[in-house]
């Protein structure tokens, strides 16, 4: 466990009173509908080895406070670095701007919960220094000993400790503890002239022991490793309207970019998603069932409760094509009229929280997936994507392919490079004519951005089949 006690965290060497801090944010939020002081301590490390040496390691603490006040529509937010009541009380100066004339009566807390979604112990200090270079060392040694066509290596271990508190105007707390550790492995691979990448990366809201596993390190390097090699003898993609079949796991991405965004309910309360105002209509085809779940056990999207106090569920965005419901926040739930679901998100302390996803992922069906790459006489088979840009209002997408295959007579074929996935997500999802029984949720890499704030987010599918999705390719 670690030495720093987060029961005690916020008020040991610093300038804050429990008690006082308590009376200044009930009066901070006395006439308001809805906020909270947000209290977060948090110990971060990276350490990046690259070309056989360790090229940076970092070590960061950073402390501070948000306090928001919300009126209406309306919110008011502040944050210092400094632990201070003085601090706070001056960042109350700032909400009584909405406060001041508005007669609301603040909105209950959030429900408390006993659930503990992973460990409190802190990840960073278990492990001595030595012994974290040691292993991208190792990373970097085994890799370039797998094969004579690895011309170059890069290993990251990254991790960190998060304690957040949070104080509503009727004197409840509420207290989460957050580890994240992950390990990320790039291989390049060269063949002649040509250089190809592949790469893969684990984690997750654990310890670090998981990630130092022999056979946890070395299945990284053989998944990078192989997605190099098989780039090494991609050839041009072909372009136009074919069939597509998205493996299982990673390429949920897709979903999470294409659909997940447009299902949040800030986008929908303002009318600015593909999917407001269609509750209880048909969206999808039949067997396509999305949910958003935080409540996963040790999941790099989960959290015990979301950055409001809320505890974190299972909800049902999509059931059998229909639309049943939306990620919501408090605010965004009292507006439209409904429960508040445990996703409100916020980068840091510097931030206010929105309706951000948390582990997205549509879950299996009954098929084979063997059976399903047979009923594809010919397309292309996507295993794994890298970037891509997307359009909430209109759900066009484009994502461009990592690692993909043609698919000739229902096998698959040579290995293409290239290849980018065009497409609108609603329209994707009425297009799904085959679901795999293989759901499978990413190995823990994800990283969601919107509005600027960037939280971990996770991902997953089964095997899908999609007919008449628009590639756009390279071959000539």
């Amino acid at each position: 466990m670690t030495s720093l006690d987060p029961a005690t965290i916020f008020y040991r060497d610093t300038e804050l009173d429990p008690g006082r801090t308590e009376r200044i944010v009930a009066q901070a939020l006395h006439g308001c509908d809805d906020g909270e002081l947000y209290l977060q301590y948090a110990l971060s490390e990276s350490f990046s080895f690259d070309d056989g040496r360790l090229k940076a390691a970092t070590f960061d603490t950073t402390q501070g406070f948000g306090l928001r006040g919300v009126a209406g529509e309306t919110t008011a937010f502040a944050h210092a670095n400094e632990l201070s009541d003085a601090a706070i009380a001056r960042a109350a100066e700032t909400v009584r701007v909405v406060r001041d004339g508005h007669g609301g009566t603040e909105a209950l807390s959030p429900a408390r919960t006993n659930a503990r979604r992973y460990t409190d112990a802190d990840p960073l200090s278990a492990i001595p220094f030595a012994k974290k270079v040691a292993l991208l060392q190792a990373i970097d040694a085994a890799a370039r000993a797998r094969d004579p066509r690895v011309v170059q290596v890069s290993a990251s271990l990254v991790g960190s400790w998060s304690v957040v508190e949070i104080i509503r105007a009727d004197g409840s707390h509420a207290r989460d503890v957050r580890p994240l550790v992950r390990l990320n492995v790039q291989i390049v691979a060269a063949s002649g002239d040509r250089r190809e990448t592949g790469s893969h990366g684990l984690g997750g809201r654990y310890l670090y022991d998981d990630l130092f596993e022999p056979a946890t390190w070395n299945g990284a390097i053989d998944s990078a490793l192989a997605q190099a090699l098989v780039n090494l003898d991609a050839v041009d993609a072909p372009a136009g309207e074919m069939t597509v079949v998205l493996g299982p796991g990673w390429p949920g991405i897709l979903l999470h970019e294409a659909i997940g965004h447009g299902l949040e309910g800030d986008f929908n309360r303002k009318g600015t998603s593909a999917f407001s105002g269609r509750i209880g209509e048909r969206v999808a085809a039949a067997g396509v069932t999305v949910v958003d779940d935080g409540s996963l056990d040790s999941r790099r999207g989960s959290l015990t409760i979301d950055d409001e106090g809320t505890p974190t569920s299972r909800t049902v965005l999509i059931e059998d094509g229909i639309l049943k419901g939306y990620m919501q926040d408090r605010l965004n739930a009292r507006l439209m009229g409904v429960a508040a679901t445990g996703n409100g998100r916020r980068e840091s302390y510097a931030h206010a929280p929105m309706p951000r996803m948390t582990n997205t992922f549509m879950l299996g069906g009954t098929e084979d997936p063997g059976e399903i790459l047979s009923r594809a006489k010919s397309g292309i088979y996507c295993r794994s994507f890298g970037g891509g840009q997307v359009d909430i209002t209109s759900g066009k997408f484009v994502f461009t392919c990592t690692e993909a295959y043609r698919i000739e007579n229902g096998r698959l074929g040579a290995p293409i490079k290239g290849a980018t996935l065009i497409g609108n997500g609603p329209d994707v999802l009425t297009r799904v004519k085959a679901i795999g029984n293989d759901l499978a949720l990413d190995e823990g890499v994800g990283t969601c951005g919107k509005g600027g704030q960037s939280v971990p987010a996770g991902v997953g599918q089964p095997t899908l089949l999609i007919e008449g999705l628009t590639v756009g390719g390279t071959a000539t």
